[in-house]
């Protein structure tokens, strides 16, 4: 297979209405898509609103996300890749699920934001451990890696790229604060530095924190292998459908070489 056909959701938290999802997929599923990315914090509420929600209901709603998801997945044949939060014995823990119609798989995110006013680290749970290599899966004979948001910041997360190779990344956000012009430059420069597509879906919505206002801006976006927006979503509600071509990945590692000169310098 030389091409396959990826999408992107850009939503503010969903709730528990499935009507919404069913109009996009029907129209990504009559253009062939085969995956589908949500951005962060979109099958659950912003992390600083779970605090005043009792953890049945978080619960809850990850369970039904989840069970929708899977049947969507058997109805449009298509595989899922969302953020969700799991309720475990000891706490929140933020993780991407891959939702099949078959099974559902969880990658536990590995690095979280460690800030004052944005800190993750400390609500959730999820195990400080030595780094292991991200999800990753093929799909027509194009291999896909999911890293989350925070974690493409670090290096080593990107060597995983290169050591597996990997055709697409899939990058959920929540990204916020006006920070559009960096993380376009760094998912651009990636793309490029890596000789792979990047398909980012970034989340929508607003979470007013005492006299501060957090703006979900969207800008979900495809970069292609030569650090080329080839479409870009603005701050609305909306679909990102485009289609990857494995000629653009093969032309663009063939020209660059980076990889290359790394192997002749190998021990």
């Amino acid at each position: 297979m030389k091409e396959l056909v990826v999408a992107a959701l850009q939503l503010p938290t969903l709730g528990m209405n499935a009507t919404r999802l069913e109009f996009y997929l029907k129209n990504a599923h009559q253009r062939g898509a085969k995956v589908m990315l949500l951005g962060e914090y979109v099958l659950n509420h912003f992390f600083k609103e779970l605090i005043s929600m009792p953890k049945s209901m978080v619960k809850e709603q990850s369970t039904k996300h989840v069970q929708l998801l899977k049947s969507l997945a058997l109805k449009y044949e298509m595989i899922f890749i969302a953020p969700i939060i799991l309720i475990k014995k000891d706490g929140y823990h933020k993780t991407i699920a891959k939702i099949t119609a078959k099974r559902v798989l969880y990658y536990e995110q590995q690095i979280l934001i460690p800030y004052t006013h944005w800190n993750e680290k400390k609500f959730f749970e999820n195990p400080i451990a030595p780094l292991k290599d991200p999800m990753t899966f093929t799909i027509d004979g194009f291999k896909i890696m999911v890293m989350a948001g925070f974690e493409m910041h670090f290096d080593p997360f990107w060597e995983s790229v290169i050591a597996k190779k990997a055709d697409l990344v899939l990058l959920p956000t929540s990204s916020t604060f006006g920070s559009h012009n960096r993380w376009r430059e760094i998912i651009k420069t990636k793309a490029f530095l890596h000789g792979c597509y990047i398909l980012r879906a970034n989340r929508l919505g607003e979470f007013q924190d005492n006299d501060v206002k957090w703006k979900f801006y969207g800008d979900s976006m495809l970069i292609n292998p030569k650090g080329e927006v080839d479409m870009m979503l603005e701050d609305k509600e909306s679909m990102l459908i485009e289609t990857i071509e494995r000629s653009v990945i093969t032309e663009h590692r063939r020209s660059w070489a980076f990889e290359r000169e790394l192997k002749v310098r190998e021990l």
